[in-house]
């Protein structure tokens, strides 16, 4: 089963069958009905028969799901044991037929991307427990076969007889008899019933596997990466450690990669289910195999070199990668645990072959929900940037952090694009400003200075604030996000007359504030040049904003304050949908090295009762347009999904939590007009 695996294509075809359960070489007995019902219930959700023999929204295993060959089209049939549309006129032998042979029932040839090359080497008693599963513990369904639509001559099957004959072996895997019960266990999962080698064994000139094993003179092309319908499935034949192989194929992660395309769907229904000794017997099979020519060794993230401030805020790439991957995946490229991938010493980062890497970010990526995670993550396309911007970003991530990948360029970024035919971005009154245009600018140095106090706030200015926040916490993306408190088109609003102190403030005014509520700490001197280029870097975002005009995006939004909110409920949304970010307590998330990864709500570290964040309908606001992240494909952090009442009440939960005083408090609202939710 694929590590990396292709969306669409004719792999997703391959991966559509069984995997299978038995201990190998256990004597041969006949189970029972119930039993062998069971057992093939676990054959199926192993074999991922369920991803690809069910279309969305439809029946399970009633077929249909649309695949993308190089060929054509190819949809998915029905193999439920209905008799008129699916499979339940099916002898055990015509059975057996179409899983050695690729032959139906009716004679006609199934086209090879059904790996039943790999099928071939399953055993008859695996054989006998799927097709008691698939004709008894099934629910017939009526759904009629799609057609499908291959081009000429591929449309004409009478050539696959001939396939067969010159690429096809028949025979059951015959173990070896000098390597261990384990190693054969995992080879024969591998190379029969997983098909690994369906996505990760390059194909030769007739669509054929080039190697079935690792054994013979071809042997080397077994599991060495492949690349078809712009993935790149890389090789499996010197990748991690055996625990981290298992650990991958059981929840869809490791401390190297995530899942991503179509293989959350192999995770998500097929390899959870291994049993912990199927999983060690695949990792022993695959450690034993020779590196070959294509492999790449991971490198542990732990010794993955430094990127440099210069690296990240004086190239493009390295300006782009902070304004839009940096939230997630750490400036450092480690990401966050369990949650966001890593990006240092990822294998499909840096292959040699850069497709997969480039179509992850044109068309997004959502982690795999297991049993052992059952939250799922995702990452939003940015397909809305130009080829150059994301060929500048992808060039950043493949040649930092100790990653050895070769630069890619705009032209391969539009041929993938070309290639997925994405559906154009909807344009948006909210335009997102760039990072890297900042170079262009004379004053670049000051502003690229300004963007880094608003995102490093309390490591590059320590005396100024009293918790653990940055700007960023509550200005996303170093206020460059839609109803994410941006920054875009603020400094023509002032100076403006602020209820909150009774009198005209300007823009340094209104930064110090936050750096005495948001921040509970210091203001900065007005002549400073730390407050003169935090100025510089939000009048330079100004996009042509004329005073008293409307802004679009501007603050976090509004949301009625007529709903009424429900703390208890608010408890329970905060545990299901905040606390793997925030913590249970609150408390935040931190690095290895002590920094904050995602900020506390509350307790010591967090905003101040004087913080605009502190009122119920505003942090409500922030949180219905903003969080959580990773929770839906929105541009660009995946946030929001939460309703208007479950807003209100996470809002009233959180904000009403301890946190600090603010001492100036009786000074706020001195001619009154103070906001009924306040928390003084």
């Amino acid at each position: 089963m694929p590590f990396l695996i292709k969306n669409m294509n004719p792999i997703k075809i391959i991966l559509s069958f069984f995997l299978i359960m038995p201990v190998f070489a256990a004597p041969i007995t006949t189970p029972s009905a119930n039993d062998a019902i069971n057992q093939g219930r676990y054959v199926a959700q192993l074999g991922d028969c369920f991803a690809c023999h069910t279309a969305p929204g439809g029946k399970p295993l009633a077929g249909g799901l649309e695949m993308k060959t190089p060929f054509g089209i190819i949809h998915s049939t029905n193999i439920t044991p209905d008799v008129k549309t699916g499979i339940g006129s099916y002898t055990y032998a015509q059975f057996v037929r179409v899983m050695r042979q690729g032959v139906a029932a009716d004679g006609h040839n199934l086209y090879p991307a059904m790996p039943y090359p790999s099928f071939a080497k399953i055993s008859d008693a695996d054989m006998r427990v799927l097709y008691t599963y698939l004709m008894h513990g099934v629910t017939p369904v009526y759904q009629i076969n799609q057609p499908n639509h291959m081009q000429w001559p591929f449309s004409m099957r009478v050539g696959l007889a001939g396939w067969n004959t010159v690429f096809l072996d028949d025979q059951p895997y015959k173990p070896n008899p000098a390597k261990s019960v384990q190693w054969n266990r995992g080879a024969y999962l591998i190379e029969g019933l997983g098909h690994c080698g369906s996505c990760h064994t390059p194909r030769g000139i007739a669509f054929q596997e080039k190697a079935m094993s690792d054994d013979g003179p071809d042997g080397k092309y077994f599991l060495a990466g492949a690349t078809v319908e712009a993935w790149r499935a890389v090789g499996l034949r010197n990748l991690w450690s055996a625990p981290d192989i298992a650990r991958f194929l059981k929840t869809g992660h490791n401390d190297n990669a995530s899942a991503y395309g179509s293989m959350t769907e192999v995770v998500h229904f097929s390899t959870q289910f291994f049993s912990d000794s199927d999983l060690a017997a695949m990792a022993d099979y695959l450690k034993s195999l020779s590196p070959g020519a294509q492999s790449t060794t991971a490198r542990n993230p732990a010794v993955s070199a430094q990127t440099t401030a210069a690296e990240l805020y004086s190239t493009r790439g390295g300006l782009g990668y902070t304004q839009f991957c940096s939230t997630c995946h750490q400036l450092d490229g480690r990401g966050v645990g369990a949650i966001f991938p890593p990006l240092a010493s990822n294998l499909s980062v840096q292959s040699h072959d850069p497709s997969s890497v480039i179509h992850v970010v044109l068309s997004g990526w959502k982690s795999a929900a297991t049993q052992h995670t059952p939250r799922a993550f995702g990452m939003p396309d940015f397909s809305s940037l130009s080829d150059q911007e994301l060929a500048e970003i992808v060039t950043f991530m493949r040649t930092r952090w100790g990653n050895q990948g070769e630069p890619v360029s705009a032209d391969q970024v539009r041929k993938i694009r070309d290639e997925i035919a994405l559906k154009p971005t909807p344009p948006t009154a909210f335009v997102t400003p760039r990072f890297a245009a900042m170079l262009n600018s004379p004053n670049a140095r000051q502003l690229i200075y300004g963007m880094r106090l608003m995102n490093e706030t309390k490591a590059l200015l320590p005396h100024n604030v009293g918790n653990s926040l940055n700007c960023t916490s509550c200005h996303l993306n170093a206020g460059t996000v839609a109803l994410g408190s941006p920054y875009v088109g603020v400094a023509a609003l002032f100076p403006t007359y602020a209820p909150r102190s009774g009198h005209s403030i300007d823009f340094k005014d209104r930064i110090n504030a936050c750096f005495k509520r948001s921040m509970n700490g210091k203001p900065l001197d007005r002549n400073s040049r730390e407050l003169e280029a935090m100025v510089a870097y939000s009048a330079w975002m100004h996009s042509n904003v004329k005073p008293k005009s409307p802004i679009p995006g501007r603050g976090v939004g509004k949301i009625s304050k007529s709903i009424v909110p429900n703390p208890i409920n608010g408890k329970l949304v905060y545990q299901n949908q905040c606390a793997v970010c925030h913590g249970s307590n609150g408390e935040g998330i931190k690095a290895a090295n002590g920094t904050y990864v995602f900020p506390p709500l509350w307790g010591s570290e967090s905003y101040n009762i004087g913080a605009g964040m502190a009122r119920t309908y505003t942090a409500a606001a922030f949180a219905k347009n903003n969080m959580p992240m990773a929770n839906t494909l929105n541009f660009p952090l995946g946030q929001g999904g939460l309703t208007d009442q479950e807003a209100v009440d996470v809002g009233e939960y959180f904000s009403h939590m301890p946190r600090p005083d603010f001492p100036d408090k009786k000074n706020d609202w001195p001619n009154g007009g103070k906001p009924k939710d306040a928390r003084y």
